[in-house]
């Protein structure tokens, strides 16, 4: 049976998610894919004829919380500044060492004719957002301000 790679989760006034991963690369990857699912409509834009193309994101952060914070959040303003229809993201590395962590990854994107957003994430929120290491798999806890 295949894992759960995510599940929206209710909140009050935002969107909230849980991502899971067997890594925290896996983790970080997962928790962009819900993200982005939020902003767009994923079958569409991976269907389209558009060519696929890709946008390089890397962030340093102390801890996994932070690290995870600002790539969700630097995924959420490239897309915006660049006008792009994302459909997902890979982690290239992540490199752990005494002076933090290194995020290197690319969102894939395309420039679709046709309308695929669905909503507009003001920024992804720090409060409550958390990352768990449980036996061997990773949690997060993530909430978007919408």
């Amino acid at each position: 049976m295949k894992r759960a790679r995510f599940r929206y989760l209710p909140h009050t006034a935002d969107i909230a998610f849980a991502a899971y991963g067997g890594s925290f690369k896996e983790l970080l990857e997962n928790s962009a894919l819900a993200t982005i699912g939020l902003m767009f409509d994923l079958k569409k834009v991976r269907d389209s004829k558009a060519e696929a193309k890709t946008l390089r994101i890397t962030e340093r952060a102390p801890n996994m919380d932070d690290a995870l914070w600002f790539t969700l959040q630097k995924i959420v303003s490239k897309v915006d500044e660049k006008g792009v229809d994302a459909f997902g993201f890979k982690v290239n590395r992540v490199s752990i060492g005494r002076r933090g962590i290194i995020v290197h990854g690319c969102v894939f994107y395309k420039r679709v004719s046709e309308y695929s957003a669905l909503l507009d994430i003001k920024a992804v929120t720090p409060h409550s957002l958390e990352v768990k290491k449980k036996g061997r798999r990773y949690l997060a806890r993530v909430v978007v301000d919408v």
